[in-house]
């Protein structure tokens, strides 16, 4: 009999526990509310957005200082060891879920020179791969501008991001991932800088401004760069190419024309050198026009004719 009466008490006490928990977390919200009542804040952290950003052995320094810009911009970034580049991609799934990341930025150099980056939503997808150019550090810029670190950045985009179908998968992926989550426990409760992120020449440009007025001037903090949007696949790091950027070509290749195009013009200068030498070589042996007097006819009537065109002339 006690023993029933106990779990009787127990159960009465969860049965409270529970209502009064469902009480705190329903907010009702008046019918009517003016506009200079602030907006109640949500106190719970809900979006769990983690980023894991790190780089595979081969990136040069200038590559490496661009990776610690990135994780200072997103409080929400987490740190990783260098991969090594013989494992296969697909491993980095497993890194992101052994760090509780569900989203992930790879940089993933080449000779020291070549720096292709990949932004995935692990494990699921979608992934993409670009080539980075034009990197300036905020090291290397030397900016006059700065703002508060961890602060929540504003994500501006062009408006050709809603042109294209690929563009606009390519903002959400940006969304997410530069966005920081509200009320994370390591960012700041300030808006001080805003995320420039806009297309040209089948290019999207990254430039990161602090807001210095509340009318709208702004000052560029660095870093900057370039991505160049190579291939978009379904899966993280894997799966069906879903786009393909038809006017991509290698830095390999474009080096090689470079090369080709420095060779042609070896060979112009070569040929120009050998035609101005013959030239040279030839001058003494060309007849002078006063030397046609002489060789036929009358010589006077040559001679006063000559005298006759040079009076004209002058």
């Amino acid at each position: 009999m006690k023993l029933l009466k106990m779990a009787k008490k127990n159960l009465k006490r969860k049965q409270k526990t529970e209502v009064a928990k469902e009480d705190e977390s329903k907010v009702i919200l008046p019918l009517v509310r003016r506009s200079d009542e602030p907006v109640t804040k949500k106190v719970k952290w809900i979006n769990r957005e983690r980023v894991l950003v790190f780089g595979t052995r081969g990136i040069s320094f200038q590559h490496r200082h661009l990776m610690k810009d990135i994780i200072k911009l997103l409080p929400h970034a987490k740190s990783a060891n260098k991969m090594e580049r013989k494992e296969n991609l697909f491993v980095v799934n497993e890194m992101c879920k052994m760090s509780h990341c569900n989203k992930c930025i790879l940089f993933d150099g080449r000779l020291q020179r070549d720096l292709y980056m990949w932004f995935s939503n692990s494990p699921d997808g979608p992934s993409v791969k670009f080539n980075v150019e034009s990197i300036f550090t905020s090291a290397e810029l030397k900016l006059t501008g700065n703002c508060l670190k961890g602060s929540r950045p504003l994500l501006s985009f062009d408006s050709s991001f809603d042109e294209h179908p690929h563009y606009s998968l390519l903002r959400e992926m940006f969304v997410q991932i530069f966005g920081v989550p509200d009320h994370h426990p390591k960012s700041q409760p300030f808006v001080d800088n805003v995320l420039n992120l806009s297309v040209l020449d089948n290019r999207i440009w990254f430039r990161n401004y602090q807001i210095l007025d509340e009318n709208g001037a702004i000052a560029e903090i660095g870093p900057r760069f370039v991505l160049q949007p190579i291939r978009i696949f379904k899966g993280s790091f894997c799966g069906e190419t879903l786009w393909e950027n038809p006017f991509y070509v290698t830095p390999a290749k474009t080096r090689r024309l470079l090369k080709d195009n420095k060779k042609d013009k070896y060979a112009n200068n070569k040929i120009q050198r050998k035609a101005k030498k013959t030239k040279e070589l030839l001058a003494p042996f060309r007849v002078k026009p006063e030397n046609e007097i002489f060789r036929d006819g009358n010589a006077k009537e040559k001679a006063k004719h000559f005298i006759a065109k040079n009076k004209k002339a002058f």
